[in-house]
């Protein structure tokens, strides 16, 4: 079993972190982000990984330069969110799981860009931290495939599972313990933070991409002046056959429950949530609004 450090930030880092414990491993300290403000009495909030690490009795700290002097033979890296630099990388090699198939998808939003870009596939890396972004050698890796019903938050669990495998197979000996890594091949792409811009539901492109932005889970689209967030919905009909426009349909235009998109295509409705209200079934809200004929959405 090894000394290490942990550093990471948000949900999707909390198992790797139980993992390590669970594996006896001697965590020696956590790095996480500072608290937050947050809600009406702008209370401080701690990290998830934060939170999750004083439950498991470990020291924390939001001072990168803190590892220095942990004693640790190796740093663990798991969505962390900041660029580490080279003097502590010196003094503590790290390692990070990344979530997808590099040199795709390096940095902030990889399993969100993989699912908006339609990827058949994706994967986990244990690769070694750099002064670049997402640009070391990796030593190991697992693929999976990505399933077109899949939310985000489904994919996350899954990429997290397969990680926490990676580390458990190839951090038992410590740092000196793992395989010769390779460097990355082919063509890098980078997988910029997802803005609210991003999760606007454009009508006039396909019932197929307008899914992969709804499994991102914060989907929005406007009717009548307000926000209505989309929060599942699906390009088929309930029997399992595709959904396909009346010609003259405007995108956007309502139907009941479906609405047309790009390409001849329909997506249909099944849980939104209107503007200051709880989400709701789709049918719920419309028998509410009652759209009049050739009523459309993001109008």
């Amino acid at each position: 079993m090894a000394r290490l450090v942990y550093l990471g930030t948000p949900e999707a880092a909390i198992e790797p972190l139980r993992a390590l414990v669970a594996a006896g491993h001697d965590i020696a300290l956590v790095v996480s982000r500072p608290d937050k403000r947050r809600g009406r009495g702008s209370a401080l909030v701690p990290s998830p990984v934060k939170a999750a690490a004083s439950e498991l009795g470990l020291a924390v700290t939001d001072v990168l330069e803190d590892v220095l002097g942990s004693g640790a033979e190796l740093g663990v890296v798991v969505a962390y969110g900041r660029i580490i630099p080279a003097e502590v990388l010196e003094a503590v090699p790290m390692v990070n799981l990344h979530f997808s198939k590099l040199p795709r998808w390096r940095g902030a939003a990889p399993v969100e860009r993989a699912i908006l870009a339609g990827d058949a596939n994706t994967g986990v890396c244990l690769m070694a931290v750099d002064v670049g972004l997402d640009t070391g050698a990796v030593y190991a890796e697992e693929d999976t495939t990505i399933d077109e019903d899949e939310s985000v938050d489904e994919l996350k669990r899954r990429l997290v599972a397969i990680g926490c495998r990676l580390l458990k197979d190839h951090l038992g000996a410590g740092r000196t313990g793992l395989p010769t890594p390779r460097p990355q091949v082919g063509t890098a792409t980078y997988a910029e933070k997802i803005r609210p811009e991003d999760l606007e539901l454009h009508w006039e492109l396909a019932a197929s991409h307008l899914r992969r932005v709804v499994h991102l889970g914060r989907a929005w689209t406007t009717f009548r002046g307000k926000r209505l967030r989309v929060l599942r919905a699906d390009r088929g009909t309930p029997a399992g056959g595709e959904l396909t426009a009346p010609e003259g349909d405007s995108p956007g235009a309502l139907t009941g429950e479906l609405v047309t998109a790009g390409e001849g295509t329909r997506l249909r409705l099944i849980t939104v949530q209107p503007e200051g209200k709880q989400p709701m079934a789709a049918a719920d809200w419309l028998r509410g609004v009652r759209p009049d004929a050739g009523e459309r959405l993001g109008g």
